[in-house]
């Protein structure tokens, strides 16, 4: 889940799962993969990098699970 805010200023967690592409109109626009979408205060580059990070972490936590099982 990631950590985005409306251009009311409001937070937004979204499934970074569920994205299916971020577009710069000018404003910054995520598209869900059900076709909804929400505009952001979060340029296009800075939800890239919140997405990976996401990713990265769920990545990281299964090796470090899977190295803790001695497999």
């Amino acid at each position: 889940m990631i950590l985005v805010h409306r251009l009311n200023k409001s937070e937004l967690i979204i499934n970074a799962n569920q994205i299916e592409m971020v577009e710069s109109t000018p404003d910054t626009v995520i598209t869900l993969i059900n076709d909804k979408k929400i505009i952001v205060r979060e340029s296009a580059e800075e939800v890239r990098k919140l997405v990976m990070e996401y990713h990265q972490a769920i990545f990281q936590a299964a090796w470090n699970g899977f190295q803790k099982e001695g497999v």
